[in-house]
């Protein structure tokens, strides 16, 4: 990491490229400067996350700390699954932990898959990505997919303190659009693709593991695709509807009414009503204390609990709204940190350039050097608290996710999002209780007039609350 790294501004709103690891974790932060992130993921910055990953020395999970024998991630890093690391003398099978099924392995094809590791991120079924291909392996991996007619891969999270090892399941990439951009990028970048993620594999044994360490090709897997969201299904079926259905009538929106209807017409198990209930109940809570960063009311009746994708919105959907959920409570936290040093280096550059103008343009970048020594000291002490707080928050928001993805079947995913939603039921219970007995005050739900304000805010750089908003009936887009 570089001694004196640069620092963005934006409209007074600070982006700490020291931290900008942890930031590249985030889907769209509202709070921090929209136009040096990106939506689109690419390996330089996945690898940037990797980099933190690697940093951490077992950090102590906030959730671990509970007295709780049904918690989920009580192992810490290793409540996951991973496969032996690449520099073993003799990396061998992997041996599945016991909460993983080998019981349909003989049903499915266990194929040889190219493996794309991508930091300390999780993606899940159903979803859709871009990825900026530069490296010379993985455009030699393009290539290859597109020659061979196959079009996809596997994308396995990378062991945050183990370099060359790799989460025992991750998902399958589909590639669906790319565009060659090397003459457009000076040949920075190779091609930008579009892929949809359209099941799971577990990974059984990395085949070349000599090509990590000598970056001359890309790692290739044995391992077994799990098609357990009927994304594969739907498309071996797509001739077949295609031929059936009736051309004046897009295939997409007919898709998405039996979708509707299936949701509306669901019957939820038990366990199912019971996730529903913590759901609300938390959504409840948030408004009660006005949490900065909370889901709308009115996304409780479009939390979907349903497995598979034949019924929009699902345990998926729901799923990846969670961990959007979680991300952006990493990022209003980071922002709260760097809030009031940002102030002072706006007073500094107020008085450096000038004159008490008020209007006066400030720059959009500053040397670490060229601040004054009280800030150089306030910035180092910022990046050791930011690091040391927000890295155990990140990597559990991962290993929580990356615990979903493992799981055998949907039971058992409606089972752990249950224990997620309700450790973070129990977190603001205990703040409302707090509150209230040292002074908070009664706490008023928010009225229609707050939540427009509140909009209103969100398109400013610094806005105060951060609210998942149902742009349309529901709140997963």
């Amino acid at each position: 990491m570089n001694r004196h790294p640069m620092m963005a501004l934006h409209h007074l709103s600070l982006l700490l490229c020291a931290s900008s690891s942890i930031a590249s974790a985030f889907v769209g932060p509202s709070s921090i400067n929209s136009a040096r992130l990106t939506t689109s993921s690419s390996w330089k910055e996945h690898n940037n996350i990797n980099k933190i990953g690697r940093s951490i020395n077992c950090p102590q999970l906030h959730m671990v700390e509970d007295e709780d024998e049904n918690n989920p991630l009580a192992r810490g890093i290793n409540s996951v699954g991973w496969l032996p690391s690449v520099f073993d003398a003799s990396p061998s099978r992997s041996v599945f932990d016991s909460s993983m099924s080998s019981d349909d392995d003989d049903e499915e094809t266990t194929e040889t898959l190219p493996l794309f590791p991508l930091g300390g991120v999780v993606y899940t079924p159903n979803s859709e990505h871009i990825l900026n291909i530069f490296e010379p392996r993985y455009r030699q991996m393009y290539n290859d997919i597109l020659m061979n007619g196959s079009k996809r891969f596997v994308v396995s999270m990378s062991h945050p303190n183990e370099e060359g090892r790799f989460a025992q399941v991750g998902v399958l990439f589909s590639l669906e659009e790319l565009k060659e951009v090397s003459e457009m990028t000076a040949d920075q970048v190779k091609y930008i693709c579009n892929h949809r993620v359209t099941g799971r594999v577990k990974l059984h044994k990395v085949l070349n593991p000599e090509a990590w360490e000598s970056r001359d090709t890309y790692l290739k897997v044995k391992g077994t695709i799990i098609d357990d969201t009927g994304l594969l299904d739907e498309e071996k079926n797509d001739n077949d509807s295609d031929e059936a259905m009736d051309e004046s009538i897009p295939q997409s929106m007919v898709a998405e009414l039996k979708k509707a209807a299936a949701f509306d017409a669901m019957e939820k198990s038990p366990e199912e009503e019971a996730l529903l209930q913590s759901f609300s109940d938390l959504v409840e809570l948030q408004h009660d204390l006005t949490e900065d960063v909370r889901f709308t009311r009115a996304s409780v009746k479009s939390f979907g609990v349903a497995a598979g994708t034949e019924i929009d919105p699902n345990l998926w959907t729901s799923i990846r709204l969670w961990q959007s959920y979680a991300e952006q409570r990493l990022v209003a936290r980071q922002n709260e940190m760097q809030k009031e040093f940002q102030e002072k280096l706006v007073e500094f550059l107020k008085e450096e350039m000038g004159d008490g103008d008020e209007e006066l343009e400030l720059p959009s970048a500053i040397g670490f050097q060229d601040l004054s020594p009280e800030l150089q000291n306030e910035l180092a002490e910022l990046q050791k608290r930011m690091s040391s707080e927000l890295k155990p928050l990140l990597l559990e928001q991962t290993l929580s996710m990356q615990k979903i993805l493992e799981a055998n079947d949907h039971d058992d995913r409606v089972e752990l999002m249950r224990y997620f939603v309700d450790a973070e039921r129990k977190r603001l219970q205990a703040k409302k209780t707090l509150k209230s007995m040292f002074g908070g005050g009664a706490l008023a739900d928010e009225d229609s007039e707050t939540i427009v304000e509140k909009k209103e805010a969100a398109k400013k750089d610094e806005p105060k609350q951060q609210i998942f908003f149902d742009e349309g009936e529901d709140a997963f887009q």
